[in-house]
């Protein structure tokens, strides 16, 4: 039996469905406190931006909302060597702490009308305070869990973090459909963004209990002996690091697209019987929560590589006729849009996280994997709202443009897959 240490007990009296919860619960709030500032975009346009025009206001909220993925590099140099120098169990605890407590006070953040300028610059520095933690909390626990797994089953244990996030994403959906249900307009715009950031507090509370009594991994145990020096680390997993922007910048930006811009668009350009598209994106949701787990297992069964392969050629062909349904169509246009694009992101997301773990080496994986996937997702994900929306209205283009710009990371991952190993075998230590 391995000896405990320092960082906490030894991982392999831990059973194998507390490793996924605690996966699932920080995700849970780091990615509820992430996504309702996205789905709220409007209304904290309107609060913090509100001498621009309802356009404007749409586009500088989204500007800050892509700023909080710009933290995440910073984070992930900072918080990263938590995680290899302290422990996996430290990095988790510290990230989620940090993550509510920027999301509480923007609950009970003064508007623009209060306090003037100083308003959206306190915005902006919370914001970056929520991208600093999350440039260690989304990765950290892919390591984690994919550490603590089976090799036969590291994408079905590592995908409970990113089922996390997409239970986040649901739970901060249906808070703004339930919101927007239960208040009218003025009651959106004067209080009501602020309820889930405030009530959010409960989720943090709970997962930091939770994680201060999780057992550390062995991999952690040898990585925070080690200690090798930071820079040289880096420099040396360049490979990875690019082979990570291929895996996932595709799946992260038509992801954000899908289920924070689309909802957004719609609801900033009201239509007669205008339905509630909120309320679609929310149910829309659940099916990307059922696909990741079996993303995660069939990468398993049949490679993450050659599943990624073919997920990443599907997404490429069916993205543009699926967002000209979200942008431009039904209710029911904007039900199948979602859908169609629900089930290759879940299960592109689901196998991510351990093939992602599987290509960088024990000596800083968690630094260089986290500041590789903050990079990307700052390039893919983050800023993918701000440049469609900067496109669509600022720049009046047809939305064949929004799907040109998707392709470049659909050749980009292609090109880095296509002569990359399958990872399923690779050893973690």
């Amino acid at each position: 039996m391995h000896t405990a240490t320092a960082a906490g007990p030894t991982a392999s009296r831990q059973s194998t469905a507390r490793t996924a919860f605690a996966g699932v619960i920080g995700n849970v709030l780091e990615w509820f406190d992430f996504a309702v500032f996205g789905y709220f975009s409007t209304e904290i346009g309107a609060n913090f931006f509100p001498t621009s025009s309802a356009g404007a206001q749409q586009l500088k909220a989204f500007l800050v909302f892509a700023l909080g993925f710009a933290a995440r590099p910073i984070g992930s140099l900072v918080l990263g060597p938590v995680g290899d120098r302290i422990g996996r169990r430290a990095l988790l605890t510290l990230s989620i702490a940090m993550m509510g407590g920027a999301t509480l006070v923007i609950g009970f953040l003064p508007t623009y009308a209060q306090v003037g300028f100083l308003a959206p610059v306190l915005l902006v520095a919370l914001r970056m305070v929520q991208g600093f933690s999350l440039g260690g909390e989304f990765t950290g626990s892919m390591v984690y869990t994919t550490e603590l797994a089976s090799q036969k089953s590291r994408g079905l244990v590592s995908s409970s973090t990113a089922a996390g996030t997409t239970i986040g994403f649901i739970l901060g959906s249906a808070t703004s459909a339930l919101l927007q249900h239960n208040l009218d307009k003025a009651q959106q715009l004067s209080w009501g963004w602020r309820v889930p950031f405030i009530v959010s507090v409960l989720l943090c509370v709970g997962g930091w209990l939770l994680r201060r009594g999780l057992r550390e991994s062995e991999e952690g145990e040898k990585a925070a002996a080690a200690r090798p020096a930071l820079l040289p680390s880096l420099i040396a997993d360049w490979r990875p690091m690019v082979q990570t922007f291929g895996i996932v910048a595709l799946t992260n930006a038509l992801y954000y697209l899908t289920f924070t811009f689309a909802g957004e668009y719609r609801k900033s350009h009201p239509v007669p019987d205008q339905p509630d598209f909120q309320a679609i994106n929310t149910m829309m949701l659940f099916v990307v929560l059922v696909s990741k787990p079996l993303g995660g297992w069939l990468s398993d069964k049949m490679g993450r590589r050659r599943l990624m392969l073919i997920l990443t050629v599907v997404m490429m062909v069916v993205f543009y006729f699926a967002f000209r349904m979200m942008a431009q169509g039904s209710g029911k246009d904007f039900m199948l849009g979602q859908l169609i694009m629900g089930v290759p992101l879940g299960l592109a997301l689901g196998l991510q996280g351990a093939m992602v773990v599987e290509i960088f080496p024990l000596r800083t994986r968690v630094t260089s994997m986290s500041l590789a996937y903050s990079i990307t997702l700052v390039l893919g994900g983050g800023i993918a709202p701000f440049i469609a929306s900067w496109l669509l209205d600022s720049q009046h283009q047809p939305l064949i443009v929004v799907y040109y710009y998707t392709l470049i990371y659909g050749v980009i991952g292609l090109l880095a897959m296509f002569r990359m190993k399958e990872t399923n075998q690779l050893a973690l230590a």
